[in-house]
């Protein structure tokens, strides 16, 4: 068996079947997307020429979601990312996204501090509620990394999301409001 909290290495065989060398048994992009919301770094060969084969399976896996209406990347954000391919500014892109996403997964626990200690509304009724569609939020929005989350509520926050999306924009209007 590997080292657990290493890269989990997949191989691809000729017969696009994916291999999990950990397990020795076959695995499907819907188990490599669990391995990686789980926390783990995944890495895919392709066994006869051994090349890397992980970013094509990784965007494979995100078209796969977002046709599955789990829309994560807005509509801009998309044609963004296009338009970086076909411009000069795909040099500066992978950059910027790299270290969007770390800076969203670094702060996402400062965020949630700050929501309960710092916060005006914090003894507005119903601010429970809105903390914790907000921690589902980020949850969405990080693949799951919000410490203390439940599995079994994963099914329900993924058919709220858009609830808790417009509701994070009320919660965003009310706290501009207190600004002015």
């Amino acid at each position: 068996m590997g080292d657990k909290s290493g890269t989990l290495l997949i191989k691809r065989y000729a017969s696009r079947r994916l291999y999990n060398t950990e397990t020795s048994d076959y695995v499907t992009l819907d188990d490599i997307s669990g391995f990686i919301q789980s926390g783990r770094e995944v890495q895919i060969v392709d066994l006869k020429s051994g090349d890397d084969l992980t970013r094509q399976y990784l965007l494979q896996i995100i078209a796969d979601h977002e046709s599955r209406g789990e829309n994560v990347l807005p509509i801009n954000v998309l044609t963004d990312l296009v338009r970086s391919y076909t411009t000069h500014a795909h040099s500066v892109v992978p950059d910027f996204l790299a270290q969007s996403f770390e800076m969203l997964r670094d702060g996402q626990s400062q965020v949630m501090e700050n929501l309960g200690s710092m916060n005006p509304l914090a003894n507005m009724p119903g601010f429970e509620m809105m903390k914790a569609q907000q921690e589902a939020f980020m949850k969405a929005m990080t693949g799951g990394a919000v410490p203390g989350a439940q599995p079994s509520q994963e099914a329900k926050e993924e058919g709220e999301l858009s609830a808790i999306k417009e509701q994070l924009a009320e919660l965003q209007a009310m706290m501009s409001k207190l600004g002015k």
